[in-house]
């Protein structure tokens, strides 16, 4: 389910972009496949600060308000991912302001210190980075205005990685009334690990029709309606992985597009790439070249 208008607000209105894929386009769930899921769920619940929405058997999903962020779903046989494979660099939980991740911040910092790696403020966004108990990146967002972008001459967004002191922010943005009710966060951006840029331009440009934000060389990132990136993708630890494994880590990425006649047209365009997709009347499931899971829906709002 979408964010309400209202609710949605903070998370900046889409501009017309020339990519195919719709401007309205957004990130949803993730799911993880993890081994002890009461650990997992306690992790996202207590130090992140969300809630669970719903829990049955072996699988809970967790998220603010009505808005599903993480889905959690026990799988104890599989071995560990592999570090140096496709799959998962990190699920970044974009807050609605920065008082709103001051407080998960704080109590990450009280929780869960040691799973702390950095820091950083990309201009369009400042940004904090951890590793879950089994291993999975995690980034916890805010956005700065959009008005406060700067627009690069070729479409592009500026981004960078300056330093930032999770002190200093705590001091200046923690209060104690920021609310963690109500659909306060969601799913920014999702940041992958793939064993080639070129191939990972190719899919995810040429063929699902995201905009190019920031060709980097090691690194790529991709969205819809002018978002600073809505997909990020790197071979930093992953160069010339092969597809993925069945393993821990990573299950499936979400993508919520407008209405279902966008979910259509994404189909027909997979298809004329030659590319296999499963569409059930409802979402289109596909993998990209190294097996990530894609599932793409309409906007059920």
């Amino acid at each position: 389910m979408s964010l309400t208008p209202a609710a949605g607000a903070w998370r900046g209105a889409s501009v017309s972009t020339a990519g195919a894929a719709p401007d309205d386009t957004r990130m949803d769930t993730v799911e993880l496949l993890v081994r002890d899921l009461d650990a997992m769920t306690a992790y996202y619940q207590q130090a992140v600060t969300l809630d669970v929405l719903d829990q049955s058997g072996a699988t809970a999903t967790l998220g603010r308000g009505t808005q599903k962020i993480m889905r959690l779903r026990q799988e104890k046989d599989l071995p560990n991912a592999n570090p140096r494979g496709a799959g998962l660099y990190h699920t970044a939980i974009l807050f609605q302001d920065q008082h709103q991740l001051a407080a998960s911040l704080l109590s990450m910092a009280e929780r869960v210190p040691q799973t702390f790696t950095g820091s950083a403020d990309h201009l369009v966004s400042e940004a904090f980075y951890f590793t879950d108990p089994e291993g999975n990146g995690l980034e916890l967002y805010h956005d700065r205005p959009r008005d406060e972008w700067t627009i690069l001459p070729d479409g592009g967004v500026q981004m960078a990685s300056l330093a930032l002191d999770p002190n200093a922010f705590l001091q200046q943005w923690l209060t104690t009334d920021a609310a963690t009710t109500g659909d306060t966060a969601a799913i920014g951006h999702v940041h992958l690990q793939v064993g080639d840029i070129p191939s990972a331009k190719a899919f995810y440009a040429g063929v699902l029709g995201f905009d190019v934000t920031a060709d980097l060389g090691s690194a790529l990132f991709v969205s819809a309606g002018g978002y600073h990136h809505h997909i990020g993708m790197n071979t930093w630890q992953s160069a010339g992985a092969g597809p993925r494994a069945a393993s821990l880590g990573l299950g499936d990425v979400r993508i919520v597009v407008p209405t279902r006649a966008d979910v259509e047209a994404l189909a027909d365009r997979i298809r004329s790439h030659g590319v296999d997709g499963a569409d059930d009347g409802h979402a289109l499931r596909l993998a990209d070249p190294w097996g990530t899971r894609l599932v793409i829906t309409p906007d059920a709002a």
